[in-house]
């Protein structure tokens, strides 16, 4: 068993452009959740409109990059009042069913045959990412073992993560953010003090899908295609073990637990394919192994909640709420 390839590879997932979008689409969760106590279960369905719309609009009407950009940002907003409107001045979860049923009927739309010609159905669509590889001003050659391609992607991509990390960080520590903070803990507080708390969640919940919008598009750029098998319900549940490993209320918190949970996923997937392949294990196929390997993370899911229930980055007084 090759354990030097197997913990390259799992180093190589630090700063893939898979890790970056799945930081990108936690952040948005801890938003949601951890700055604001909204309980979104439909995160994949944000990122199925950011990549969909941004597909969609280059590949139907042929538009430049940055409008497609444009176009993916305003239908997650668009998708975020649909959702927010009818359940934001209910109980946590009402959003939760909602957002959960609606991520679905988002995925179940695009696969529907009468609308192969625009969304690929089952097949998904692919080819629209020429005018983002067009600004690549990296030229043709190896850097750091990688194509020009895949090095300008991860550039790119941890840029934005970078960029919208910042923001985030900002804004929490705005007014605007501790109010969002006091929603979280006792919204009724908030409002005898005279805030609209309604107007508070809906931008908290657009803030939150927009950015998983975006992560949705850096989630497709490298693979250059859009499938919608990639946003089923398991998707949010992996960004919320992200948001759980990284710590709830935190900036860095989402980027540290996205980076975990890839870093994990590969080295067992290496380890357990290893055993197969040299025969040390003979009760396993690679099928059976690539399930386990789920287990096994679930496993250490549960004893990082038992032994340190924060998170990497998170503190105590962030689960007060939870």
């Amino acid at each position: 068993m090759d354990f030097g390839f197997i913990f390259s590879s799992a180093a190589g997932e630090l700063f893939s452009p898979t890790t970056a979008a799945y930081a990108l689409a936690t952040l948005g969760l801890a938003v949601h959740f951890g700055y604001s106590g909204l309980l979104n279960f439909g995160q994949a369905g944000f990122m199925a409109v950011g990549a969909y719309g941004f597909a969609i609009s280059t590949l139907t009407f042929g538009v430049p990059f940055f409008v497609g950009l444009l176009i993916a940002v305003v239908c997650s907003a668009i998708f975020a009042l649909l959702l927010g409107i009818p359940t934001l001045r209910l109980r946590a979860d009402y959003l939760a069913i909602v957002t959960i049923a609606a991520a679905e009927i988002v995925r179940y739309i695009v696969t529907t045959n009468q609308l192969t010609a625009v969304t690929g159905s089952a097949n998904g669509l692919a080819a629209f990412e020429g005018d983002f590889y067009a600004m690549n001003p990296f030229p043709p050659g190896s850097y750091m073992g990688m194509n020009n391609r895949d090095f300008f992607i991860r550039i790119v991509a941890w840029a934005v993560v970078a960029l919208l990390c910042t923001l985030v960080w900002l804004l929490m520590r705005s007014p605007w953010g501790r109010v969002l903070k006091g929603i979280r803990e006792d919204e009724n507080a908030v409002r005898s003090l005279g805030k609209n708390v309604y107007a508070y969640k809906m931008q908290a919940l657009i803030i939150g899908g927009v950015l998983g919008a975006l992560a949705g598009m850096i989630f497709t750029l490298p693979r250059g295609a859009v499938q919608p098998a990639n946003y089923g319900t398991e998707l949010t549940f992996f960004l919320y073990t992200c948001l759980l490993l990284g710590g709830l209320g935190t900036v860095l918190g989402p980027v540290i637990g996205a980076m975990i949970f890839w870093v994990v996923l590969s080295l067992t997937q290496g380890i357990l394919y290893g055993l197969i392949e040299s025969g040390a294990v003979t009760w396993l196929n690679t099928v059976q192994a690539g399930q386990l390997r789920y287990i096994l993370v679930g496993v250490a899911l549960m004893l990082l909640m038992i032994f340190r229930p924060q998170g990497v980055l998170g503190n105590k007084k962030e689960l007060a709420f939870a």
